[in-house]
């Protein structure tokens, strides 16, 4: 399961959103400009507070795009 941190508006994030749900990939997301919770969590966990974030089997890819996300599936 993949964790996606999101901010609302980002066209990162909804690109990388699209591409999820295109492809059939299972996610939790946790959108962060509204809930401070959420971002406090994604800086402990990524160090920066850039959207999207992923956290994929505990490895994190901090502002990613779709196609950082597509590579690294690719090779996991």
């Amino acid at each position: 399961m993949i964790t996606f941190y999101s901010k609302e508006g980002c066209p990162w994030c909804d690109d990388a959103r699209k591409y999820m749900e295109e492809n059939n990939i299972q996610f939790t997301e946790k959108e962060v400009r509204n809930n401070k919770d959420f971002l406090d969590e994604m800086i402990k966990i990524s160090g920066q507070s850039k959207a999207p974030t992923f956290v994929i089997d505990g490895v994190v890819l901090a502002d990613a795009s779709a196609k950082e996300l597509d590579d690294f599936l690719k090779e996991a």
